[in-house]
């Protein structure tokens, strides 16, 4: 939704936009490198931005040497800042407690 509003003294013509983000958190485990190209694969179907996280760095979910350069034996933190049905099966065949 946009609204477009002007300041009738100074003549300013204002935007404002309204935007909403989804954002999901999920537990994760990439045991290998077979596991590593199905979520990959997975998450380049989607739309919208999906970050690991992983110590102090951030990772594309979409960048499979991205992955790969992680050690797959931690836990990985994953944001998605979206949703499609697809892809949460995906997160949930890899998920972790």
């Amino acid at each position: 939704m946009c609204n477009n509003m002007r300041n009738v003294k100074t003549g300013v013509c204002c935007f404002i936009l309204e935007r909403v983000i989804i954002m999901a958190e999920s537990k994760i485990k990439l045991s290998d490198v077979k596991a590593v190209e199905d979520f990959v694969s997975a998450a380049s179907r989607c739309d919208f931005d999906i970050d690991i996280f992983y110590n102090h760095f951030i990772i594309d979910a979409k960048s499979i040497l991205g992955i790969l350069s992680m050690d797959l034996s931690k836990t990985l933190t994953v944001h998605c800042y979206g949703e499609d049905q697809k892809f949460r099966q995906t997160l949930q065949k890899y998920s972790v407690a």
